[in-house]
């Protein structure tokens, strides 16, 4: 398994390779406080959204993240930020993570069609066995979204890590496994309108 830069298409959303070229686009849709309310980053400014894409870039060179930008198709607006993260190559599992999408892309089919390519890719393209996705325990609807596209949860990791606030955050573990591909893949199709 072998991660690259790639661009993935759908009927409404665009994932690009992120770089500093969208950083100004991302300050202005991401520098929204409830954006950030889970996280264990913060981007309140221009200088804490430059440092949060030059990590990215910095975890894609190392091979161990692959960062996009989500861009609204309709518009050609960047709507938000997603990313492969903590790739293992030798047991051939990554996580979809660090996603946010602005106020305006929420609830809109953006964030399904994102996590559709995501895991297509994962699991067609680089022959992935287990992708995880994770959530703060207290965030209700992102772990109402994550089931709805196929996941299945597995547990929840206690103190599992500090958010920007200081708060002590327990996070909730799901999973998509290869042998649950076809039908996740045929559920989110049917209700992609994919054929």
């Amino acid at each position: 398994m072998q991660i690259s830069s790639v661009t993935l298409k759908g009927a409404s959303v665009r994932l690009e390779p992120l770089s500093l070229d969208h950083l100004p686009a991302l300050c202005e849709v991401g520098l929204d406080p409830e954006l950030w309310r889970w996280t264990n980053t913060a981007c309140l400014d221009e200088a804490s959204m430059r440092a949060y894409v030059e990590s990215a870039l910095r975890a894609r060179e190392a091979g161990t993240e692959l960062p996009f930008a989500t861009i609204d198709r309709a518009s050609g607006r960047v709507a938000g930020s997603t990313r492969y993260m903590n790739v293992d190559m030798a047991h051939k599992r990554l996580e979809i993570g660090s996603t946010w999408l602005a106020a305006p892309w929420q609830r809109t089919a953006l964030n399904t069609e994102a996590k559709y390519l995501m895991l297509r890719h994962a699991f067609e393209t680089l022959g992935c066995l287990r992708v995880e996705l994770k959530t703060d325990v207290l965030n209700e609807r992102s772990r109402a979204a994550i089931l709805r596209i196929g996941a299945r949860q597995e547990g929840i990791f206690r103190k599992h890590m500090i958010t920007a606030t200081g708060r002590n955050r327990d996070t909730v573990w799901f999973a998509v496994i290869d042998d649950e591909w076809p039908g996740v893949k045929e559920r989110l199709e049917r209700k992609l309108g994919v054929s």
